[in-house]
């Protein structure tokens, strides 16, 4: 993993190898998919992973960016206690959430985290000051 330099918008979401290379799997099985990062206890604090568009977001959750090509969603209130860290997406051995996709491969996501140094918050915060994180808002039809 490799920091931003000071004029750089760090990535406020990253994954590992091993990551990686699980989502590639899981793409080759299931087609696109999709991450969510709640605040809830238990498996709701971990990174679940779902069919693109299975799991409704809504005004309660921020796109915070994409790995490998998907969208990585978070509770907007999560979002808030966590906004000063970099989300680093790790895989390990053993059996996660049940609703999620590699629950059936004997692994799980996890969620690491660093925080920002300071030249990388500074450079989020103006950032934001230009194109602030909007809830996501639901798409037409969709309440």
């Amino acid at each position: 993993m490799t920091r931003s330099e000071p004029d750089q918008i760090p990535d406020r979401v990253t994954a590992t190898d091993a990551a990686i290379a699980l989502i590639d799997k899981l793409k080759s099985l299931h087609g696109p998919v999709m991450f969510h990062q709640s605040g809830g206890c238990c498996d709701g604090s971990a990174p679940m992973c779902f069919p693109d568009g299975e799991f409704k977001t809504g005004d309660q959750d921020v796109l915070l960016g994409t790995i490998d090509g998907c969208p990585f969603y978070i509770g907007r209130a999560q979002f808030e206690y966590w906004r000063h860290t970099q989300l680093i997406i790790d895989v390990v051995e053993g059996r996660g959430g049940m609703f999620s996709l590699e629950g059936p491969e004997g692994k799980r996501f996890l969620t690491r985290s660093r925080v920002f140094s300071d030249a990388e918050w500074q450079a989020l915060k103006t950032a934001e000051e230009k194109e602030p994180i909007e809830p996501v808002q639901p798409k037409a039809g969709e309440t």
